[in-house]
């Protein structure tokens, strides 16, 4: 999952960062409002995190302009503690929860991963497919029960796949979704990666988890175990 912090404080944007890409993200970050429009609107985006209080463009402007141009991934705002007044007016101008400061890393991963998840139409943190199940929150895989060890971009690769099951995803999105803008891409790398979750998942060759679609990409075949909440649909 690919995630933008915008952020003007040094050290709270290079803390969150490392703390992000140790949970399995990829992470963009912007010092300031403009820095983070720019990014917002050109990065393909799973999710961002919004300071409200950013030096050149205010962080609830940043909001609006992104849902101007229809950018519809979830947005976490930070705000100041207990200013209620900044949690209204950023969930009106169109983000999707907030998180005060100070807070805990955990809390934001908790918010995150929820916003993912109903961004994607899931209820709960373990993503269910047939025997495949992924749990977001320790970051496991099972099928039927018995552990799957997979590598760090094996399982990025896997949630996402997972998080959108049914939709047909690009090679180019997930080659997007694994290496941050300063990274030397290859994407014959997805081919190999998928090549081998396809091992890992269905050592057998019975589930066939993951279609190839030619010229399109793939999608994870298996129907999800539960339905997709109603406002998800």
């Amino acid at each position: 999952m690919r995630v933008l912090v915008v952020e003007d404080e040094a050290a709270l944007r290079d803390t969150l960062k490392a703390r992000l890409v140790d949970a399995g993200f990829t992470v963009d970050v912007a010092q300031d409002g403009e820095e983070g429009l720019f990014a917002g609107l050109e990065y393909p985006l799973d999710v961002a995190i919004i300071d409200l209080g950013l030096p050149k463009l205010a962080g609830l402007e940043v909001i609006r302009r992104l849902r101007a141009a229809r950018k519809s991934y979830p947005i976490l705002i930070l705000t100041a503690r207990d200013n209620w007044q900044d949690k209204v007016e950023g969930l009106q101008a169109g983000a999707d929860d907030y998180v005060a400061k100070p807070f805990h890393f955990e809390e934001v991963l908790a918010r995150l991963q929820a916003l993912l998840r109903r961004a994607g139409g899931w209820a709960t943190p373990e993503l269910k497919c047939g025997p495949v199940a992924l749990d977001t929150r320790a970051q496991t895989v099972k099928v039927d029960g018995q552990p799957v060890e997979l590598t760090t971009f094996e399982y990025r690769i896997l949630e996402h796949l997972m998080l959108r099951a049914g939709d047909v995803i690009s090679k180019a999105e997930l080659t997007e979704r694994l290496y941050d803008q300063d990274f030397e891409r290859d994407s014959n790398v997805i081919e190999v990666l998928v090549g081998r979750l396809r091992r890992k998942l269905d050592p057998h060759d019975q589930l066939r988890p993951i279609e190839t679609l030619r010229g399109r990409g793939y999608r994870f075949a298996l129907a999800r175990n539960q339905a997709p909440p109603a406002a998800a649909r």
